[in-house]
């Protein structure tokens, strides 16, 4: 198969919007933290603490998705200099190891997806949970 200097910058916008979209939920998450960091500080509460873990299991993802896609694109790069000194082979091999890391940034991002599905149930459950309690009680 032969590879163009063309080939590995078509991947240029989906990784740069990949990094934009990582970014926004690393500073979403971030935000969250403090403002549970704060309801915790205020009101001590078992399922803040879980959450604020559950938290910190995400930021780690992301930040392993954000090196995955960082490091997909700079070996992107990295192939079109090689392609472009006329090492086809080796421009190849380069590419197919940013289209593995891409693909693991993407297999990350999904991991993360679930888990913060995980933690919506969990406030959900909570919330829920608390109407049931004030039910009962008149």
């Amino acid at each position: 198969m032969e590879i163009t200097i063309t080939t590995p910058a078509l991947l240029f916008p989906a990784v740069t919007f990949l990094l934009v979209a990582y970014t926004n939920r690393f500073l979403a998450i971030g935000s969250r933290i403090r403002n549970l960091h704060d309801r915790y500080h205020d009101q001590p509460d078992e399922v803040v603490l879980a959450q604020i873990a559950s938290l910190r299991h995400r930021a780690v993802l992301i930040r392993n998705m954000q090196a995955c896609g960082v490091a997909g694109l700079f070996l992107c790069v990295f192939c079109i200099l090689v392609l472009f000194a006329g090492w086809n082979l080796l421009g190849q091999l380069t590419f197919a190891a940013s289209l593995f890391l891409l693909l693991a940034s993407l297999s990350i991002s999904l991991q993360e997806i679930f888990l913060s599905m995980e933690a919506l149930n969990l406030e959900l459950g909570h919330m829920e949970a608390k109407r049931r309690k004030g039910k009962k009680k008149t």
